[in-house]
């Protein structure tokens, strides 16, 4: 892939995950242990943990995205971290942090 499309790819990821990130914590789902009370109903505290769980997963992702701009820095974009394979261009179109082919983070995934 072009190190110039790949670079617009990850900044759109990043713009994308930094601006839900920002809405999350808007709401303030990281002292959700200080807001909920014994009065509160399940709903709230499913909410709560909902909005905790999906700040994690954007953090994640974040993470990934700043190991794949390392690894355009580096020249190392676009290969597996586990095999050295290439990693398709259409799999980097799709999730441009991906750091394995399709197949090998489906193997990785499955042995969690």
């Amino acid at each position: 892939m072009n190190p110039d499309h790949a670079r617009e790819l990850l900044a759109r990821g990043r713009a994308r995950i930094e601006h839900a990130l920002g809405d999350l914590t808007a709401h303030g789902p990281d002292d959700a242990a200080d807001r909920i009370g014994p009065g509160d109903s399940g709903e709230d505290l499913f909410d709560e943990e909902l909005a905790q769980a999906q700040a994690e997963r954007l953090r994640e992702e974040l993470e990934a995205i700043e190991r794949a701009e390392r690894r355009l820095a580096e020249g190392a974009y676009g290969i597996s971290v586990e095999s050295g394979e290439p990693i398709p261009d259409g799999r980097l179109e799709a999730i441009p942090w991906a750091e394995r082919t399709a197949e090998e983070q489906a193997r990785y995934e499955s042995g969690r």
